[in-house]
């Protein structure tokens, strides 16, 4: 088995650690407004999570649509609205601390942080060669030409020695 397709160490302590946090969580608040006030947040927070989605989905799908009908390249909405599936995913997950991290992905005013690590998170991947598969650090698999990252991941589009052509991209 390669390196890349082993899971991170944290995610299976993550996995078990969840759960029990939730379950922790949960208990903790039942204890102190009641078992059925608490099931009552819960269903609250469900319905509150359910209309925040589709609220921010279809700003989402709209901000994409607009991008793409001016063709400029829609990076935020798509990023946008990975972070409104997976705030969803966590706001109908019943638990507290799941609505908690879920809602600071959808929301607005909290969005942007969330997005900013995505990308940075991404480009260090990308840049250090190991989103494709194979060994961190050792590049994707070439199944053919044009894949994988370039030769000086560094310099995108520069061959070993070969030219180097400067200029900017602008953005109509």
């Amino acid at each position: 088995m390669s390196t890349a397709r082993r899971l991170p160490l944290w995610l299976p302590v993550l996995l078990l650690a969840a759960p029990l946090a939730e379950l922790w969580v949960l208990i903790q608040v039942g204890q102190v407004i009641g078992a059925w006030w608490t099931i009552g947040l819960l269903i609250l927070m469900s319905v509150l999570g359910s209309w925040l989605i589709r609220r921010e989905g279809v700003r989402a799908w709209r901000s994409l649509g607009d991008r793409l009908t001016s063709g400029r390249m829609p990076t935020r909405e798509l990023a946008d609205g990975a972070l409104i599936v997976l705030g969803g995913a966590l706001l109908l997950t019943p638990g507290f601390l799941s609505d908690v991290f879920g809602l600071l992905l959808i929301l607005p005013v909290t969005r942007p942080i969330a997005r900013r690590w995505l990308t940075s998170a991404l480009e260090r991947r990308v840049v250090a060669g190991t989103l494709g598969f194979g060994r961190p650090g050792e590049g994707a698999r070439r199944p053919g030409p044009g894949f994988g990252p370039p030769p000086d991941a560094r310099h995108p589009g520069s061959e070993p020695g070969g030219p180097v052509v400067r200029g900017e991209v602008v953005d109509p």
